[in-house]
């Protein structure tokens, strides 16, 4: 048996779904998979003595999970104020729109194409609601329009896919980018020394109470893996899929073609810098 403590990040034990700080609560929608891990971590958060709650990342497109949380958010005696997405993925995004109508609440998102309303989202917004603070926090490389949401109240960054719970993020070619996600990672682990950020709230996965551990293993996972496609390179794999098949033999096969786009974002990545 794993001994949890000592897994990158300390993941919290027990369900996935229900109160994880004071202000922010999960609620976890059915669409388990390889991907997805779990499912996906709808969040709500709001003050404590709020009568407004913020929902980031309704989730898919399934009348059960969106219903589902605005039973939570009326339970709690609260309506739906905004809705905030991290990135546009199905998994987070696609329930947005129906979201919206069952709520009567603008989405904002940095994508235009996501948005409902005039308003959208950008690195360095303060986004208020309720008496809540968030900070929007740019963070792309998983996606291009990629966002995190610092929630200094409790200590948190709510991360969408740039750090998971469990087991680490794809960059997937073309629209994931190494750099910038590496810089990403880089933000996000300033943000442990600089902002007090102490916990993670991804989203996909456990909550993860060591924020900085986390953010370090990723970014020391991502070193390994530039180390081992440039080997594979330097002994004769030129091409992605001969990368993936000697870098990644102990992956599962099903998972090689989203590992030969990860592949394609890291060459893409030691191409720029002359590395290859």
């Amino acid at each position: 048996m794993t001994n949890a403590s000592a897994l990158p990040g300390q993941p919290r034990g027990g369900a996935i779904g229900g109160p994880a700080t004071a202000r922010a609560h999960c609620v976890l929608a059915p669409n388990p998979s390889a991907m997805t891990l779990d499912g996906t971590n709808t969040w709500i958060v709001a003050e404590p003595d709020s009568d407004l709650a913020v929902v980031i990342d309704p989730g898919p497109l399934h009348e059960g999970h969106l219903a589902n949380v605005v039973a939570t958010v009326e339970q709690a005696g609260r309506r739906v104020g905004l809705t905030l997405l991290t990135h546009g993925h199905a998994d987070h995004a696609e329930g947005a729109s129906r979201f919206a109508e069952l709520t009567g609440t603008r989405v904002r998102a940095l994508d235009p194409a996501l948005r409902l309303g005039d308003e959208g989202l950008a690195g360095g917004d303060v986004v208020t609601t309720g008496g809540l603070e968030l900070r929007v926090v740019p963070t792309p490389g998983h996606t291009s329009d990629s966002l995190s949401f610092h929630l200094p109240a409790d200590g948190v960054v709510l991360t969408g896919d740039t750090v998971l719970g469990r087991g680490t993020t794809m960059v997937a070619h073309p629209d994931g980018r190494l750099g910038e996600y590496l810089d990403s990672l880089r933000r996000l682990r300033s943000m442990t020394v600089d902002d007090g950020v102490h916990t993670v709230l991804p989203g996909h996965g456990p909550v993860l109470t060591d924020a900085r551990g986390a953010i370090e293993y990723y970014l020391a996972h991502r070193a390994s893996r530039l180390a081992q496609v440039e080997t594979a390179i330097e002994n004769g794999h030129r091409t992605a899929p001969e990368v993936v098949a000697h870098v990644y033999a102990d992956v599962d096969r099903s998972l090689w073609p989203a590992a030969e786009l990860s592949v394609r974002a890291q060459l893409e990545y030691l191409g720029e810098r002359d590395l290859i």
